[in-house]
């Protein structure tokens, strides 16, 4: 089971092969805030739900000082962005910082890679996600 939140996922943060190596994701499409929300929902322990989100990539470290705002600031801006489709301009005019949306903006299309299946290279006639799509191209 994967452990990642749609706003990790959307500003890629996390490794291939660590936390978003998984079959299954049960909160990929829940941002920060709403994981929050849920853990109070279920009674998860305070101490849990207010640590400070890290990748523990050194003593310290947290995912809010290393993106340089908060989870709440981020997910503000990612739901009017992603799941409103707002312009880059109605989000300014809504008061957000021009500067955080473009650096949303910037890590949404960088990382798009981490929320892709592999390539595969097409060698032979029937390739995999390029010519054979399981199960429309399979007959039994």
């Amino acid at each position: 089971l994967g452990t990642s939140n749609k706003s990790e996922l959307m500003l890629g943060y996390g490794t291939l092969y660590g936390d978003l190596a998984s079959a299954l994701n049960p909160i990929g499409d829940l941002y920060k805030s709403e994981v929050y929300e849920l853990a109070e929902y279920l009674g998860v322990t305070e101490t849990i739900i207010h640590k400070a989100p890290s990748a523990d990539l050194w003593h310290g470290q947290s995912d809010e000082a290393d993106l340089g705002y908060s989870y709440a600031e981020l997910d503000a801006v990612l739901k009017l962005y992603v799941e409103e489709r707002l312009s880059k301009e109605e989000i300014v005019a809504q008061g957000h910082s021009k500067e955080m949306l473009e650096m949303i903006i910037e890590r949404i299309f960088r990382n798009q890679f981490k929320r892709k299946m592999p390539l595969i290279a097409k060698l032979t006639s029937r390739t995999i996600n390029h010519d054979f799509n399981y199960p429309r191209d399979i007959r039994l």
